[in-house]
């Protein structure tokens, strides 16, 4: 699937105004402030830039006013680039191995509802969360790069979830509905905690997601999500969503009896698939 497609937003370096830079799924939450906020994230400008609306010549500000669709130039003296940060590919997990149990038991308990869309989970005195997910904020594949790059800090309860690293905490996770959670592993919904925990999509918004508020139960206490875990979605999102192209979305329906590697084979980014899919599976294993 390509993230570009449906973009009604694009924008442009002034010197090259024939060759886009990037662009946007506009929503309606999504306003001047957001888009200066997302260009900061995508762009390294050696000097203050200006971003002004081809057509109207209308100056972006840092305001709650909603961002208009079309094409915006970004006016700058002198050249700029596209931020070349790493982004971390992920796929739905749904594995339940003995380390992240108690993940899951501890996002519910905590939540009791989908943090995005507020609906609760009317069954849960009997068991029943097979409508429900525990998602990882941080992915638990990449844990390795968890631990490198020092995000353990932001967790302050690993001893009480049993140790390691702290990505199993309930700190880095929240419960959401099944077809929230794919969006949200698809880094297509995102919720961004310097903007009031407003939930922002970056796709056709189907499930009427944006402009939504994460749900006080997991937030402003001490076992809510963690806002640097947030932050960092919220900034692969952007990066994913509005750099160049955008990133693929990789296919993880596979029905029985599906050749699975002939499937990731023909598909974007063959090898880089088929090693997050094997590492996966080894992290699974491991736990």
């Amino acid at each position: 699937m390509a993230r570009a497609i449906s973009r009604t937003v694009h924008f442009y370096d002034h010197s090259s105004p024939d060759s886009s830079i990037g662009g946007l799924v506009l929503n309606p939450s999504f306003t001047q402030a957001n888009f200066l906020t997302c260009l900061d994230i995508l762009i390294i400008a050696p000097a203050t830039y200006e971003v002004r609306r081809r057509g109207s010549g209308q100056t972006v500000a840092r305001i709650d006013s909603r961002l208009e669709p079309g094409e915006y130039d970004i006016m700058c003296p002198e050249a700029i680039v596209a931020n070349d940060e790493i982004f971390l590919q992920r796929t739905t997990s749904y594995h339940v191995t003995g380390r992240d149990e108690r993940f899951r038991r501890a996002v519910r308990d905590r939540d009791g509802k989908c943090v995005i869309t507020g609906v609760v989970n009317r069954s849960a005195y009997r068991g029943d969360w097979s409508a429900f997910e525990a998602a990882h904020v941080f992915p638990l594949a990449f844990e390795t790069w968890w631990l490198d790059n020092g995000y353990s800090r932001w967790i302050t309860d690993i001893e009480e979830m049993g140790g390691g690293s702290g990505i199993n905490s309930r700190q880095n996770g929240m419960l959401l509905k099944a077809d929230v959670h794919k969006l949200f592993d698809n880094y297509l919904v995102a919720i961004n905690p310097d903007d009031g925990y407003k939930v922002t999509s970056f796709d056709d918004d189907s499930l009427s997601l944006d402009g939504r508020v994460l749900d006080l139960c997991c937030r402003g206490n001490i076992s809510g999500v963690r806002n640097q875990s947030l932050r960092w979605h919220f900034r692969q999102c952007v990066i994913a969503n509005m750099r160049g192209a955008g990133e693929p979305i990789f296919e993880n329906d596979f029905p029985p009896g599906t050749d699975m590697v002939r499937e990731i084979v023909s598909g974007p980014r063959a090898g880089e698939r088929m090693e997050f899919e094997l590492f996966t599976r080894l992290v699974m294993t491991e736990n």
